[in-house]
């Protein structure tokens, strides 16, 4: 089989740890988004081994980097923008002006490319209007990681503009409570789709997708 073709057939394996925390892996990498530290007084305390881990806001709710330590295996940490390269991995962080928690923060979207797909983990955005210098930059989008909660993130309406205007062809909520996950689906009329406890998808088999929602229990 040529190597373009592997890399279609090939799973990716993407677990919800609450919050904004997701581990996703791919053959032997495994990255880490968003996990929050044990200070964090909204989110629960993920522990597993990672080989990146992003950070969006440098907040207890998202930067419990050592929560992504396991044995021998030490995440690289990237914590603001730029153009990183890491082993298998290539991201590109984009940084937003927001508010949470009551304070001024520096939000970092990340791009972020593992074996042929392309993510975009926005963080804790709580602004809809991107920077269309940043939006060309972003390229066909495979997995849109979304915040839906509101208060300091999107609201549900404003989330779900910004996945339609994004075209990813896959979207997974982020940072929400049951009314406003709720609500989300109710908009996108989703409302039928169940939990799962893990999405394992190959690169061919989000090709075909056209904004799909998949909502992973956390």
């Amino acid at each position: 089989m040529e190597a373009g073709n592997m890399l279609y057939c090939r799973r990716m394996i993407i677990t919800y740890h609450g919050g904004q925390c997701f581990k996703a892996s791919f053959g032997d990498t495994t990255i880490a988004f968003s996990p929050a530290s044990k200070s964090s007084k909204r989110f629960s305390t993920p522990k597993f081994g990672a080989d990146v881990a992003f950070v969006s806001i440098k907040h207890p709710d998202f930067n419990g980097t050592e929560n992504a330590s396991h044995g021998t295996r030490q995440p690289f940490v990237v914590d603001g923008p730029g153009e990183y390269e890491i082993g298998e991995v290539t991201a590109q962080g984009f940084g937003i002006q927001t508010m949470y928690d009551g304070k001024p923060h520096w939000n970092t979207i990340y791009q972020v490319q593992l074996e042929g797909i392309n993510m975009l983990f926005l963080g804790a955005l709580n602004d809809p209007e991107i920077d269309p210098k940043i939006l060309g930059e972003l390229g066909d989008i495979d997995i849109l990681f979304l915040p839906i909660g509101g208060g300091d993130v999107l609201e549900v309406p404003q989330a779900s503009k910004l996945a339609v205007k994004l075209e990813a062809r896959l979207i997974i909520p982020m940072h929400y409570d049951e009314k406003a996950l709720a609500a989300f689906l109710k908009e996108e009329g989703a409302e039928s789709g169940k939990p799962q406890e893990k999405l394992t998808i190959k690169k061919k088999d989000v090709m075909t997708m056209e904004g799909e929602i998949v909502v992973l229990e956390g």
